[in-house]
């Protein structure tokens, strides 16, 4: 018995010294854990801008009622609390959200921008941000918002549209969402929505406030739930778009909207390099500024032609080449001999009677002869 005894005393206390360091461990990382969790409340403190001084181990950053607008230094401030996992900044003067604002806060999972002047949302705004599980984008003023904004969140589930002014939405993207708010959007139920419609019906997720998400145009579909409202005529529409879209797709593979479904922009819009390529709108420009220009060089020339003309005919002059001078005696000694000599007349009288004849007046050639040099 006492042998058992002892045995059994040896297994307890081996179960004991199993435990120990579990619960050594326990005690040591839970504190780390809770050190981990630093949250900021900066909410209504009057703040322009992202403050950049805050603890660089901030978790949960609070930044609600205040006058920040989300600018450059704003996001370059923002982007130095790598470490945030909720952020928030309802409330605030925000007014667009710019491509890549958050593309460093990759822990981020929780942002709220609601309450705010939001009337644009750039493609590549929400870049980045692979483990956001919950977006906040009600009581704003966005009027459009594609679906291809979301392409990068595959972990969001929770998405607030609640009272925008937002008439369409293109759901061409598959999203992942469980729960979706809608309400309070002035939706027009034409074929333009047919896209969100369907969306909505194929997929699990659950639209808050189903049945006062209502169409507020045409008036025959007034006051209708979107989800069960009756679009008719898109089948042709549909068609028509399905075959201009695979026609363009094939005379041009590099199509945006293509490459964006493959996410191979995906690199690009992670290295920061804008995903809107230049369109045949450049070369448009290029080839009229060239063609003004053009212009406007031969109107120039053409109005300078008389200009140029009386300046070259200024400098029309000949010079006086060194063989004139014996073409000179040539030509005196010709007419010299054309006089007859007559006989009782000496060589000076006939240079007196040749030089009454014949006078000469030389031409202004810049040069001065002396006819009296002895030779």
């Amino acid at each position: 018995m006492y042998m058992m005894f002892q045995r059994k005393n040896k297994k307890v206390q081996n179960m004991k010294l199993a435990w120990l360091p579990t619960l050594v461990a326990a005690l040591f990382l839970h504190p780390v854990a809770a050190s981990q969790m630093v949250k900021c409340e900066e909410a209504a403190k009057n703040y322009t801008s992202v403050p950049p001084g805050l603890d660089k181990n901030v978790s949960i950053l609070v930044l609600s009622y205040n006058s920040i607008t989300l600018n450059e230094s704003d996001t370059t401030n923002l982007q130095k609390y790598k470490n945030i996992t909720e952020l928030y900044l309802s409330n605030n003067s925000i007014s667009i959200l710019r491509n890549f604002t958050f593309d460093k806060l990759s822990k981020l999972a929780v942002l709220d921008v609601s309450n705010n002047s939001i009337s644009t949302v750039e493609q590549a705004a929400f870049a980045g941000l692979n483990k956001l599980k919950i977006l906040h984008l009600q009581n704003n003023k966005i009027v459009q918002l594609d679906s291809s904004v979301f392409v990068l969140l595959k972990s969001l589930v929770v998405l607030n549209l609640k009272n925008n002014l937002m008439r369409y939405f293109d759901a061409k993207i598959s999203l992942n969402l469980t729960n979706v708010t809608l309400i309070g959007n002035p939706w027009n139920c034409s074929c333009d929505l047919v896209s969100l419609q369907s969306w909505l019906k194929t997929t699990k997720v659950t639209m808050e406030n189903e049945n006062g998400t209502v169409c507020m145009s045409p008036s025959s579909l007034k006051k209708q739930p979107i989800k069960a409202a009756i679009i008719a005529d898109c089948e042709k529409r549909e068609m028509t778009t399905e075959a201009t879209t695979l026609s363009f797709t094939s005379l041009n593979p590099t199509n945006d909207s293509l490459s964006l479904h493959n996410g191979t922009n995906r690199k690009a819009l992670m290295s920061g390099v804008d995903v809107h390529r230049p369109g045949k709108s450049w070369t448009f420009l290029i080839g009229v500024l060239v063609v003004v220009i053009s212009i406007s060089l031969l109107i120039g020339m053409v109005i300078k032609f008389p200009v140029w003309y009386r300046y070259l005919i200024s400098y029309n002059h000949s010079r006086l080449e060194e063989d004139e001078p014996e073409m000179f005696e040539e030509t005196f000694t010709s007419h010299n001999c054309a006089f007859p000599h007559t006989p009782g007349t000496n060589e000076e009288e006939s240079v007196v009677v040749f030089e009454q004849f014949h006078t000469f007046v030389p031409e202004e050639d810049g040069f001065i002869e002396d006819k009296y040099i002895d030779t």
